[in-house]
């Protein structure tokens, strides 16, 4: 007979649903472990639903199937160019996850990945300029069957509150839907929606179970936080310091607002990195919202002068990073060379409706463009007439936009310095957007979670957003956010496999 203390009772109990929260259930589950999924909303996948999928776990088979050369010596000399040694014990312990989780994923009829194209995002020693990300292959939505409609639907039409479409779930939605087919073949999962983590039990000095929902959760070998950031708590980034604003997050509706962070830190765990997030631009969207927006292969940017202060075509945090030291508001300035947006934007952007709304405005000539943003029409004309310039002679002498292979990669290796010179001409409202927060609970290599003297907290673990992550305040290459959480999930799930 159970505990009457205790609503349920499992092995594990994970907190979140995306791409790190999935692995860790996942791996509990496949070991004969109880396993809970707590997520806050009514649908799996968080964030990680939305993205690209991309996985930055280096050195696998899957880069070797492709003939990619990759190796876990090569991308410790990234990394270590990058961030140094201060946290060389996470990231070897990175390194070393990175094979193993792969190799145990693709055990799993369920889950396939394949190389794909991204450059990593720095001109550093062990870059590679195709990159070394993977991701899932497409999942017929009628292979999930009855629980296809727990999996967070594409951007644009979760937040039209529409369902997935008759087409197969592909990137983010591939990975999730792949992760909980593989979860409810083991017997072992549980998956609750709707459950909010509200706070963490501790008995005899451990953390024994989970408040969530209005229920009491046993967890009798471990909890994982794996929940997300803060970034749409506006009352938390404020805070904390984080850039942008919740408004402008891309973290799905009713998400991410820091519950799991602060439930640990009530039991003493400390924390890092808070004023910290994965960065990019986003265009406003008619309902206000952001749209992710990377690839700018046209076009410039302007800031509230009406001049330039960045290469565009930077990697999306770096151009997020430089926003943030800047003085808005931001305009992405084009013409009409471009059939829409000369840029890459989740979700898909329509010109009509971006216009019809007001998001966008044109005109017919530049200096009447910059009266309509509210910008000076001598310095946007100067700023034009100075990037024409360096279009026509192949350089930006000012940025060097198109001298780094990512800058190259969206405009299919052709310039992406390209003169503005067809009316009529458009601005299109930017603003500092982000993935996620990257701040949270500090966790040793195994994900356990530490107190404010650097002790372990018994029984608590945490992996992805909800932690802090290893490298810092740079986003190394595509994928590593989501590359990052299923490696740290899957050694605390190790760590609880050896230990209890």
């Amino acid at each position: 007979m159970g505990d009457a203390r205790w609503d349920d009772e499992y092995d594990v109990v994970v907190a979140g649903s995306g791409a790190g929260a999935m692995t860790g259930a996942l791996a509990a589950a496949s070991a004969g472990l109880r396993t809970a999924v707590l997520e806050k909303t009514g649908v799996l996948g968080g964030t990680s639903a939305y993205s690209g999928s991309a996985i930055w776990l280096p050195g696998t088979r899957v880069q070797e199937r492709a003939g990619i050369a990759d190796s876990a010596e090569s991308a410790r000399a990234y990394l270590r160019a990058l961030l140094g040694d201060e946290n060389a014990a996470h990231r070897e312990a990175f390194l070393a996850a990175a094979p193993e989780v792969v190799e145990f994923l693709e055990r799993d009829p369920a889950l396939d990945f394949e190389f794909r194209p991204f450059p990593d995002y720095f001109a550093a020693p062990g870059r590679l300029d195709m990159g070394r990300s993977f991701v899932p292959l497409e999942l017929p939505v009628e292979r999930l069957g009855e629980v296809a409609g727990l999996v967070r639907p594409p951007v644009d039409r979760d937040r039209a509150g529409r369902g997935h479409s008759a087409r197969p779930m592909a990137q983010g939605r591939a990975l999730i839907g792949r992760l909980l087919l593989a979860l409810t073949a083991t017997g072992n999962g549980d998956v609750r929606t709707r459950t909010p983590l509200t706070g963490l039990i501790v008995e005899d000095g451990r953390v024994a179970g989970v408040e969530a929902g209005g229920l009491r959760l046993r967890a009798s070998r471990g909890v994982l936080l794996a929940a997300g950031g803060f970034e749409a708590s506006a009352r938390l980034r404020a805070a904390r310091g984080v850039p942008g604003s919740a408004d402008w997050t891309m973290a799905p509706d009713g998400a991410n607002t820091g519950d799991a962070i602060e439930a640990a830190v009530r039991i003493g765990a400390s924390t890092g990195l808070l004023d910290q997030a994965w960065f990019c631009p986003g265009l406003r969207t008619p309902d206000g919202l952001p749209a992710f927006t990377l690839g700018f292969r046209g076009g410039l940017i302007v800031d509230g002068s009406g001049r330039r202060f960045a290469n565009e075509s930077l990697p999306y945090d770096r151009m997020g990073r430089k926003m943030a030291a800047a003085e808005g508001p931001f305009h992405l300035i084009f013409d009409a060379r471009w059939d829409g947006l000369p840029a890459v934007s989740v979700p898909p952007l329509a010109p009509d409706e971006q216009l019809a709304s007001g998001r966008w405005v044109q005109a017919a000539t530049v200096e009447e463009l910059a009266g309509e943003i509210g910008v000076p029409p001598g310095a946007l004309a100067g700023t034009v007439a100075r990037f024409n310039g360096f279009a026509e002679k192949g350089a930006d002498e000012d940025f060097h936009r198109g001298e780094d292979p990512y800058d190259r990669f969206f405009s299919g290796g052709g310039p992406c310095v390209v003169a503005l010179g067809q009316a009529p001409y458009f601005a299109a409202e930017v603003v500092l957007s982000d993935l996620g927060t990257k701040g949270g609970l500090r966790t040793d290599p195994d994900g356990r979670v530490l107190d404010g003297s650097g002790a372990p907290i018994p029984g608590l673990y945490a992996a992805g957003n909800t932690s802090a992550s290893f490298t810092g305040p740079v986003y190394p290459g595509p994928g590593i956010p989501i590359g990052s959480a299923m490696a740290f999930a899957y050694r605390a799930v190790q760590h609880i496999r050896r230990s209890t």
